[in-house]
């Protein structure tokens, strides 16, 4: 391939696709274009450590002497405008362009927007960029009350930093539940429990009607209920967007994200689509899906790179996802959707406890706090294909591994 593969968004699926071509064996240009002037650095710790730590600093997915030892031309604060398909080349802003023979759109997701009343307002911001959580860090050290709006992962790993650092943290969530479109009822519950026993404020089934300030800083928020919150800094996270805008004006076919195939490929086979934005059939689950997460990044970057060097597969990876909420590790494995019964193991008491879920007499997931050992041997199962009774999960960990080893054991005889 003389001009070689584009890799359009240099987040975690974009640095593993170019370097997965590599490793592969790929020698042709592989070019990697990000609109970030940043290295492209680890995004799960800007919620966390970043923004409670003055002095940390991005930690980056590769030192910068990788891409220039694998030949990978790294090209920072670039925008591209489009696709031109039939010229098979990326048109940057600025009038530049990038031919290529394949290309790998890696383009993440953005913050859905926040539409109301003062919106616009200094102080109200999301996490999506290291600006972002510089931002956040800057004004957190002159912030004594702090609104989140969202009950979601990303909201919930701020609010409990902030409050760690001595915020005055409000979670306003609209549903009657946190985590509830991604956790079961027990795991939201105990969530709700542990940050409200830090001083974290939780109020669901509650909205933000409109947001007020003065000098053009936001120093308000007004509830549903009619309550005027405090606030000197809001945190907006009700969820995220693809970014599928160069996708759509190249006429790819869209669903929910860029529509692809087993094999990554999008409607027009010499570009794929990976991570974030991409929506394919899962066949762990049977379901259109479309993941947020750096594994289902990385493995359909690896993925992605077979594919344009002619190795046919089909992306069957087991999702796993994580997230760090205090003095709580989440680990989930599976895709619990399906789930019509659970099994509980281990002490809520104690903050570390996991949820099994079965599908008919399917295991399909497991939710583990503070329970690593659960987790990863729930990955190993859930890849086996392998579903315990459970009565095996009740009767503890040994039993358990037992039962998996004999499965093991079985299917290799």
């Amino acid at each position: 391939m003389k001009n070689g593969v584009v890799i359009v968004g240099a987040g975690h699926a974009g640095v593993q696709a170019a370097a997965s071509l590599r490793e592969e064996g790929y020698d042709g240009p592989v070019t990697l274009v990000g609109d970030e002037a940043e290295l492209p650095y680890h995004k799960p710790p800007l919620s966390k450590t970043f923004i409670k730590d003055p002095a940390a600093q991005p930690q980056m997915l590769r030192a910068d002497v990788f891409y220039s030892n694998n030949r990978i031309d790294l090209r920072p604060g670039t925008m591209v405008e489009r696709i031109d398909l039939g010229g098979r080349r990326l048109d940057l802003v600025g009038g530049d362009h990038i031919p290529f023979d394949a290309a790998i759109l890696a383009t993440g997701s953005r913050p859905r927007e926040l539409k109301l009343a003062g919106a616009e307002l200094g102080g109200v911001l999301s996490l999506r960029s290291v600006a972002d959580a510089r931002l956040i860090r800057e004004l957190s050290a002159t912030t004594g009350d702090v609104v989140v709006l969202g009950g979601g992962f990303i909201g919930l790993e701020i609010a409990a930093t902030l409050r760690l650092g001595g915020r005055n943290v409000t979670v306003v969530e609209a549903q009657e539940r946190l985590l509830g479109r991604a956790v079961a009822p027990a795991i939201s519950a105990h969530v709700r429990h542990r940050l409200e026993s830090t001083g974290v404020r939780v109020l669901t089934q509650t909205t933000i009607q409109r947001l007020e300030g003065g000098n053009g800083h936001v120093t308000a928020a007004i509830l549903s209920t009619g309550e005027r919150l405090p606030a000197q800094m809001v945190i907006v996270g009700i969820g995220v967007v693809p970014n599928v805008e160069l996708a759509q004006t190249a006429g790819l076919t869209l669903s929910n994200g860029i529509r692809v195939d087993g094999s990554l490929r999008s409607s027009q086979p010499e570009i794929l689509a990976i991570g974030d934005a991409a929506n394919y059939r899962h066949l762990f689950s049977g379901t259109d899906v479309r993941l947020e997460s750096v594994q289902n990044a990385t493995d359909q970057a690896r993925l992605a790179a077979r594919t344009i060097l002619g190795h046919e597969g089909r992306y069957d990876s087991v999702p796993w996802f994580w997230s760090d909420i205090g003095d709580m590790k989440l680990q989930m494995v599976g895709l619990a959707g399906a789930s019509d019964s659970t099994v509980v193991v281990g002490d809520m008491a104690d903050n570390k406890f996991s949820v099994y879920h079965y599908g008919g007499n399917r295991l399909i997931a497991i939710e583990s706090v503070n329970r690593p050992a659960d987790h990863m041997l729930g990955r190993k199962m859930l890849g086996a294909g392998f579903s315990p009774h459970p009565e095996t999960v009740t009767a503890g960990a040994d039993a358990l591994k037992a039962a998996f080893a004999a499965s093991q054991k079985s299917a290799a005889a």
